[in-house]
């Protein structure tokens, strides 16, 4: 588990010196806003933590919806930029957050848990710190999706200086072993599909396409289509049994 986490630290420390380059516009900056979409009507005026918080991206919107949001991240590259937004945030890995137990009304998780090996532990440790009654919405990488089938067809891609994408774990799950994987304290509310109907993000730079694209992707979103969004996000309410969900 340490190696694990020492060898994720170091990516994620390496990542951090570029990680906002070209985030702020077309494919990404669509992603982000999907994101906080889906999140916005659940976090307005309650306390709320983001588990991989990374630069303080999204967690610096959520702060503006919120009553109070922290963050945490594994990466100390990552939080002296998130602190150099005037965010509140705290080192510690996702599979022992350095919280108590119920100290959120909601907490979620983008683009992370894919790439924690001990992902029970995780989920489990993102319902003890949520109240129960609260939320827990995270993102799961789609085996069923564009998105999938582009990554296998372009392989891994470089990451900051020195690493590529395969030098972490990433999970491709399905829908269904996604859902098998949650705790019994936490109940799947719904879902909602991000990057659907996209068959690669370089399209976002092409204007024409790029508007026609962000149009069917927020069409996509609570649609039939979003189990095959290439981040699957699931909203869950902590304190009941998980219901058996139809695909």
């Amino acid at each position: 588990m340490t190696e694990h986490l020492d060898k994720t630290r170091r990516y994620y420390d390496d990542f951090s010196r570029d990680y906002e380059r070209a985030r702020h516009e077309g494919y990404h900056a669509l992603i982000d806003d999907l994101s906080i979409e889906i999140l916005a009507p659940l976090v307005q005026d309650r306390r709320v933590l983001e588990i991989g918080c990374g630069t303080g991206l999204l967690l610096s919107r959520i702060a503006e919806l919120a009553d109070e949001a922290v963050g945490v991240d594994l990466s100390p590259g990552m939080l002296e930029q998130a602190r150099a937004r005037g965010l509140e945030v705290v080192e510690g890995s996702a599979t022992a957050l350095p919280f108590e137990d119920a100290s959120f009304d909601l907490a979620f998780s983008f683009k992370v848990l894919a790439h924690v090996e001990p992902i029970e532990a995780a989920l489990r440790e993102a319902a003890r710190v949520v109240r129960p009654g609260g939320h827990v919405v995270v993102d799961v990488y789609n085996r069923w999706s564009l998105r999938y089938l582009a990554r296998q067809i372009s392989g891994a891609r470089s990451i900051g200086k020195a690493h590529r994408e395969d030098d972490i774990v990433t999970r491709w799950d399905s829908p269904r072993e996604a859902i098998a994987r949650l705790p019994p304290t936490l109940e799947l509310e719904s879902a909602a599909g991000v990057r659907v109907v996209t068959p690669a993000a370089g399209l976002h730079r092409v204007p024409v396409l790029r508007s026609v694209l962000g149009r069917a992707e927020r069409a996509s979103v609570h649609s039939p289509l979003r189990w095959l969004g290439g981040f699957l996000v699931l909203v869950l309410r902590r304190g009941c049994q998980p219901k058996n969900t139809p695909l």
